[in-house]
Parts: C-alpha cells; structure tokens; sequence
C-alpha cells in the first residue's frame, strides 16, 4: 500500500501561559517575524502568555514551531497540528491584549497555581460515560450547536465573559457533583475550571489538549462526540468523531433540514453566523432576515456575478 502524500499545508493550534513582558512590544516584533516567514493566522499575546492559530506551508510551520520553542518561555509549547490543502486564513494578526481569553473575572484566576484535574483522552472518554459526573461544555453558545459531547450541558452565552453570571445562576446544584469542562484546544479550561473551583466546585476535572487532540487520540477516535467542532479559520468546523457513530446534529437556520454547515450572512454589517443548507443559501442569498437580504452592501449577488465571470474566461 502506498503512502499517503502528505498535504502541502498545516494548520497550528497552540497557546501557553507564562509571563510575558513588553508584550506589546513582543507582538509588534512577532507580527513582523510572521510576515518575513509567511504564515497567517491569529495570535494573541498578553502579560500572561501567548495564544495563536497560523497556517503555512509544512516547511513554514517546521520553521515557525522551531523558531517559537527557541525562545525558553516557549520551548514546552503543544501544537496541535492539521494537515490542510491551502492556507486557513487570508491574513496574519498579531494582537496584543490584557487576557488571552476574555473572561474579566472579578478575581482573575492563574492557571499555573488553580486548575482542574487533567484528563487524557482515553480517562476522558470513560469518565463521561460515569452516572455521577456533570459535563459542562466551557465554548459559546454558537460553537455548541453544531457540535458537543454528548449529554453535555449548553453554556447560554454568547462570548467568554458572560459564564460567571451563567454559572451562578445555572450550576449551582452541581457543586458537590464531578464537573468536567472542555473546549476546543485546551486554553479556556485552563482558567474556566479554575473559576469553578473558586466557585466552590468540589471535584472539577479538564480535558487535556481539548476536543482538538481527543479527536486525533487513536484510542478513543472520538467517541460520544456528536456533530463537528467549531473553529476559528476559513474551515469554520471539521470532523471530530472517527467511528461509525459520527451524527450531524445541527439544523438549517431556514428549512430546518440537518444540517452542519456553517456561513456568514452576505450583509457585512451584519456578518451574522448561522448553519444553511446549500439550497437555502441560493433561496435566501445567504441572508439572515428580509433585511440583510436587501442591504445594498449584499455581498452574495456580487460573488455570484464574479464566480460566474471565472466560470466564463475558463470556457
């Protein structure tokens, strides 16, 4: 059997907590670096550490992933790795900030001194299929939609900063139970179940590497993973679950059809996420309501115009 080729791009999920000082200064210099190499992506980098997603050719991201690990603040850094046909962002931002993820809690939390207990994949896996313990999905509302473990209870919330006043007020019951938390690559557990046990959260628990790293772990293959994960690139959500329990759960925003795919509404001052069929993004032009549909910035009409001009020259 021959080899699989290896795919002429990568796609790198990483973060890590650990001071960084100057950091406006370091994003600056960072964001130069990125360009003279060539990857794209998002970074973030704050007092606290460094949180990024790039893409690039496999030559690049080798170069990046050793260029990063040579500075001694970094040298342990986990990157999850995605092959990829072509690069998943059209730009590269490097954006200094007070917090890597935006919780703004009343009494910040330093998850290299307060964190829930670290599960691999496989102790995950068997975990959540206990009767005592509590799975609490630690992504938003949107992310949750498309794709969750099962049994997993949905966070009401639409960013990061709205779960302590939606877990006060939905999760207080479950203070004495085992609490596991999860999301996409690790990051937001980091603080989210440190926030829980100062909450007064008795037994809390993380997935190691998020859903990103369980998906790809050979033992669990993704087990009682319904529907696809979220992420922040031009692929919007990918494949998690590798068995042949894989479901799509998501429903089409118009028809109501099962659906998992996700778009932006055409209207660019709305910009508006939402999961559509292929039918009904021809039918409704990709437009969230009556208005985005007629907003004169519409970018649908004009994307079809130009696709059917490419269309044309090829003939």
């Amino acid at each position: 059997m021959s080899k699989e080729v290896e795919k002429p791009y990568r796609i790198l999920l990483y973060y890590k907590y650990v001071p960084v000082e100057e950091h406006e200064y370091f994003a600056k210099q960072h964001l130069k670096y990125c360009k003279e190499l060539g990857v794209l992506g998002r970074i973030i980098v704050a007092p606290e550490g460094i949180n990024g997603t790039v893409s690039g050719t496999v030559e690049q991201t080798e170069q990046y992933m050793k260029d990063l690990k040579s500075d001694p603040r970094f040298e342990d850094v986990v990157f999850k790795i995605d092959e990829s046909d072509e690069h998943a962002f059209k730009k590269i931002f490097v954006r200094p900030k007070q917090e890597l993820v935006t919780w703004r809690f009343e009494q910040d939390v330093n998850p290299t001194e307060l964190s829930g207990k670290r599960l691999s994949p496989k102790e995950w896996m068997e975990m959540i299929q206990r009767d005592d313990v509590v799975i609490v999905d630690g992504r938003n509302d949107y992310e949750y939609e498309i794709g969750h473990f099962r049994n997993a209870i949905r966070p009401g919330v639409q960013a990061s900063r709205d779960f302590p006043k939606w877990v006060r007020e939905n999760l207080d019951q479950f203070k004495d139970k085992k609490v596991l938390t999860y999301c996409t690559g690790g990051i937001r557990c980091e603080k989210f179940s440190g926030f829980l046990l100062q909450e007064g959260f008795q037994d809390v628990y993380q997935l190691e590497g998020g859903i990103a790293t369980y998906g790809k772990d050979e033992e669990t293959k993704g087990r009682f993973w319904d529907g696809k994960m979220y992420v922040f690139d031009e692929r919007i959500s990918v494949p998690v679950n590798r068995t042949e329990e894989d479901v799509v759960i998501a429903s089409c925003y118009y028809c109501g059809k099962t659906e998992d795919r996700y778009v932006n509404c055409a209207n660019p001052d709305c910009n508006r996420q939402h999961v559509c069929c292929e039918e009904c993004e021809k039918t409704y032009k990709r437009s969230c309501s009556d208005e985005c549909r007629e907003h004169p910035k519409n970018r649908y009409d004009l994307e079809m115009q130009q696709e059917n001009e490419q269309k044309a020259s090829h003939a």
